[in-house]
């Protein structure tokens, strides 16, 4: 897979300027080369590629390239500051076939070197990071699904019409003696109550007439002594 460069930084206006051997190990200095007069002007590029990173030295019309300079690391041999301002560095340039000089590189105002420097930390603070999380070791899957023959249990409430919680059970109400009564069925006729007193013969059963406070077996027993085409006309009464 092809990994494509991504420019970091952009100067319109860079100065090289070609420096003296390191004599020591002191740090160089840009008042030990000649200001006044850079041997080029040009604009220079700070350039990522994955992982890699250069700065190109351009010419600002054509884009032609003057010089490259891969850096591996920073602050480092390829591109070090000057101990006497923050404005020049010392860059180390190299051809397409492994050769290497050192040149001095410049910048008229102090924010382009400071933007440069960010841009520099930035990028190797960003591979260092990337580094971090690649040699962690990997979480194992957090699985949310259900296991085999794994179930279950959900408690719901249900809302009435008027708003209350209540149960899907429904209770028989109770009245005063503690007997359960039964809903009256469709036809809107009252079953027959329990009765524990014996069963009234039909020669001692009363008339109709005088059945209140007897049990329901008594008025049907006298029902029986009424005549037909009179139980027909009550048979489309509701009892109570």
């Amino acid at each position: 897979m092809d990994t494509y460069e991504s420019v970091l930084l952009v100067k319109p206006e860079v100065f090289v300027f070609n420096i003296p051997p390191r004599a020591s190990n002191r740090n160089y200095r840009a008042a030990d080369w000649n200001l006044a007069e850079p041997s080029w002007t040009g604009r220079m590029r700070l350039i990522s590629k994955g992982n890699e990173l250069f700065i190109k030295l351009e010419d600002k019309n054509s884009g032609e390239l003057f010089a490259k300079c891969p850096i591996d690391t920073y602050p480092g041999i390829a591109i070090e500051p000057v101990s006497d301002s923050s404005r020049y560095f010392v860059l180390r340039i190299m051809d397409d076939n492994g050769r290497t000089a050192f040149i001095g590189i410049g910048f008229g105002d102090r924010s382009d070197s400071f933007d440069l420097n960010v841009a520099l930390q930035d990028h190797f603070k960003w591979i260092k990071k990337e580094k971090q999380i690649n040699e962690e070791p990997e979480l194992p899957g957090l699985d949310l699904g259900f296991k085999e023959g794994e179930t279950i249990k959900i408690n719901m409430k249900i809302t009435k019409k008027d708003g209350s919680e209540g149960s899907t059970r429904s209770r028989i109400q109770t009245t005063g003696g503690g007997l359960g009564l039964l809903p009256p069925p469709p036809s809107g006729k009252l079953p027959p109550p329990t009765s524990t007193s014996p069963a009234v013969s039909p020669s001692h059963a009363p008339t109709a007439n005088n059945a209140s406070g007897d049990s329901w077996s008594e008025f049907k027993s006298a029902e029986s002594g009424v005549p037909a085409d009179q139980q027909a006309r009550n048979s489309n009464w509701v009892q109570f």
